[in-house]
């Protein structure tokens, strides 16, 4: 995504200190909390990095400046040297909440929301290209930047409410991930015990990292490949008509019955510790944020690389939706569906020959769950690190950022083992928590890369300015109109309406402070 603004290009500057003040960071950015003396957390230390030699031959970086500041060729090795931290940013389109928004949409509502799946994939993309583009251009990430950026008690409410989104995902990741043991041991393994299972597997995937951030990459190209040509097979098997998946992504559709599964589909695809994460996970390459250069350079796979990765996760959810549209849309199963008894209904309707349908099913529910708890665990080591600064070993961290979770998962797996109706109700109270975060990572995103003090000249232009805050409206009036159908459906008595009155007030309060103070 380029600036809009970008300043005149031309011969190189006489001196390389007149580019490196134009691109620092204000002193504001610079500073280090009080209470650390001196010691600031880092997503990845220099060691870690990886080295994409993006101005190894150094006439490239001449000819950039001779030319006028035009990019040099396209190269595949470039490209390869930067794939890896969409890849893993893009699991969060595909967890266990999106598959399950997707299966419903498709059980009540057929294919005639494909196009919204596509578009609202789109507006996913614009967020994700901003945090790269943040994370690249300052050198730090989301969650650094805010602590500097607002005062102690507004970055610790940030903090906390982004925690809370992260935990009601994990909560479902962990969840989707337990179900899915339980359909591959053909039901020995109850759901406590899948919990158990996915809570210790994401510790032994994540020491990956200790051998290098590129070997974890391989790790989630495998799990999402798995995911892939688990839910492809699905969707070959059941032989959706080639006519209606194109006229469902083409043509617009939309009618009262089929708003509710609109809104989940749009508001599931922005997961607020996503944009935390992936603001981070760009930081995982060799770049020097006061190097115009580079970072141009940079920007440009990544937007490459963050492109190429969405299509994926897109395809999955397209499949997802295919498949049980072909085999529930109009049926009385329609209304009941959830990922808890997915697997059933679809082994009922397709069945399988040499490949059971239920267990293709269970292989890519499973691929979805642990892939995207590893993914939930890593992006709360950055916001526990980031917005407090704490000075631990990242095993640590991982651990605390991972009992958050297991530990009301465990309870939660205790409790609705053996009821899907009241697990369904979990998943509807979960998608709301992390809907009411989606403002918190959201506004300070737009605001933060709008600030020339925060970017120099890599800060967006107005026409990308207008284009990102409809992209973070969108998202924030639609689960709006989801929270107040759904709270207005579940609260009763005065005392019970005059809480929620307050708590909505001192929410909207919040938002307008973030919203204002950038402004």
């Amino acid at each position: 995504m380029a600036a809009d603004g970008d300043p005149a290009k031309g011969s190189p500057p006489a001196s390389g200190a007149e580019v490196r003040a134009l691109l620092r960071p204000s002193s504001f950015v610079s500073t280090i909390s009080d209470d650390d003396e001196g010691f600031e957390e880092r997503a990845f230390e220099p060691a870690e990095k990886v080295v994409v030699s993006v101005s190894g031959d150094p006439d490239e970086e001449r000819l950039f400046y001779a030319s006028g500041g035009r990019a040099p060729p396209f190269s595949w090795r470039k490209l390869w040297l930067f794939t890896g931290p969409g890849y893993l940013m893009s699991i969060a389109f595909v967890d266990p909440g999106n598959i399950e928004g997707d299966l419903q949409a498709g059980a009540t509502a057929g294919g005639s929301l494909l196009w919204l799946l596509l578009w609202s994939t789109a507006m996913g993309l614009l967020v994700q290209l901003l945090a790269a583009r943040l994370g690249v251009a300052t050198g730090r990430h989301l969650a650094e930047l805010c602590r500097d950026e607002y005062p102690d008690w507004a970055r610790r409410l940030l903090w906390l409410m982004a925690e809370v989104a992260l935990v009601s995902a994990d909560i479902q990741e962990v969840i989707g991930s337990a179900i899915a043991i339980k359909i591959l041991s053909h039901g020995l393994l109850p759901i406590w015990a899948g919990v158990v299972i996915t809570a210790l597997d994401c510790f032994i995937f994540l020491s990956l990292e200790n051998y290098g951030v590129r070997k974890l990459e391989a790790l989630f190209a495998v799990l999402i490949t798995t995911m892939a040509c688990s839910f492809a097979w699905m969707f070959v098997e059941t032989k959706p008509r080639g006519k209606d998946l194109i006229i469902g992504i083409l043509v617009p559709k939309l009618n009262s019955r089929t708003i509710k599964q609109a809104v989940g589909l749009v508001g599931s695809v922005i997961t607020p510790h996503n944009v935390f994460l992936h603001s981070a996970l760009v930081q995982s390459r060799k770049i020097d944020p006061e190097n115009e250069y580079e970072v141009r350079e940079a920007l440009r796979y990544y937007s490459i690389e963050s492109t190429m990765a969405l299509v994926v996760p897109f395809m999955i959810n397209l499949f997802v939706t295919t498949v049980f549209a072909k085999g529930f849309y109009g049926t009385k199963e329609a209304d009941n569906i959830g990922l808890e008894n997915a697997g059933k209904y679809l082994h009922e309707k397709f069945g399988g020959d040499f490949f059971p349908v239920l267990y293709i099913w269970g292989v890519g529910l499973l691929a979805a769950g642990t892939s995207s708890t590893i993914t939930g665990t890593y992006a709360g080591q950055f916001i526990m690190g980031g917005l407090l600064n704490w000075r631990v070993k990242k095993w640590i961290r991982a651990l605390i950022t991972r009992s958050f979770a297991i530990v009301p998962t465990i309870i939660v797996a205790l409790y609705f083992n053996t009821s899907d109706s009241a697990l369904d109700v979990l998943n509807e109270w979960l998608n709301v928590l992390q809907s009411i975060q989606i403002p918190f990572s959201l506004i300070p995103l737009v605001t933060l890369v709008s600030k020339e003090e925060v970017m120099g000249v890599f800060k967006i232009g107005p026409r990308t300015k207008i284009a990102s805050w409809t992209a973070a409206s969108v998202p924030i009036v639609i689960n709006s109109y989801m929270l107040f159908d759904f709270f207005s459906s579940e609260t009763e008595g005065l005392l019970s309406s005059s809480a929620l009155c307050a708590a909505v007030i001192a929410y909207a309060m919040f938002i307008l402070y973030l919203i204002f103070r950038g402004t």
